[in-house]
């Protein structure tokens, strides 16, 4: 069950790294667009559990290798856009959201 305080901070961090991804997703991964679907955060605030939605790809698992590589900077940047409102940016631990190809998964089958 997440707090209050839970859910304020991974709503932030979901806008933020939103805004990110979108004005540095040029430079890491070129005319691939990432979208942040989930942010899951750990009760004590430290940790958060970022899931990607990356289109359009045919390897999302190698675009999101080149997104952990630059975990670091990704962090950093968003150090700087809450800095004033979190006290510890959370460490970032990326995970690929397949909701939607499950969902299209299951639709094709329903079809059948």
């Amino acid at each position: 069950m997440e707090s209050t305080r839970q859910k304020k901070v991974s709503r932030l961090v979901q806008k933020e790294l939103s805004v990110i991804f979108q004005q540095q997703a040029q430079e890491i991964l070129g005319n691939i667009m990432v979208s942040v679907t989930i942010v899951r955060i750990s009760p004590d605030l430290a940790d958060a559990n970022v899931f990607l939605s990356i289109f359009p790809v045919d390897d999302p698992a190698e675009a999101l290798k080149v997104v952990k590589s630059n975990t670091i900077m990704i962090r950093k940047k968003l150090g700087e856009s809450v800095r004033h409102q979190l006290r510890i940016v959370p460490a970032l631990q990326f995970h690929l959201d397949d909701s939607a190809a499950y969902a299209e998964e299951i639709d094709r089958l329903l079809k059948k």
